[in-house]
């Protein structure tokens, strides 16, 4: 299986059973809340957004690769278990480089919203 392949699964089981052999040991990481490096505190993120946030959800849109890097396209959905249960929604773009033993050593999330816009999804009642 190639790199993209394996994203591209990961992508669609996310949070569960994800690829972490395909990343650096010295990973960067970076989106609009939080910015490391290390595979390790990758894995510690994904693992809190499982423990913490219900019904996740991430939609592929698009995926391509250039040469050494691979582009998607995706929204991110979950429910915060908040009493009134909000939905979530995150529509973003990913930037993952690899080296030349096909480990990615950079992943850079962007939002196509606001920290703000996402906040504010937090204080809407859900009707159901």
């Amino acid at each position: 299986m190639t790199l993209l392949e394996t994203i591209k699964n990961d992508y669609q089981t996310f949070p569960d059973n994800q690829t972490y052999s395909v990343y650096a040991d010295n990973v960067y990481f970076k989106d609009p809340m939080n910015e490391f490096t290390g595979v390790k505190r990758y894995q510690e993120m994904i693992q809190f957004m499982s423990t913490w946030f219900k019904n996740i959800d991430l939609e592929l849109h698009n995926i391509h690769q250039n040469d050494n890097m691979i582009h998607t396209e995706w929204t991110l959905h979950w429910t915060t278990p908040l009493p009134w249960k909000p939905p979530i929604s995150i529509p973003g773009r990913s930037e993952l480089t690899f080296n030349d033993q096909n480990l990615v050593i950079s992943h850079v999330d962007y939002w196509n919203c606001s920290r703000w816009d996402v906040l504010k999804q937090h204080f809407v009642l859900n009707p159901s």
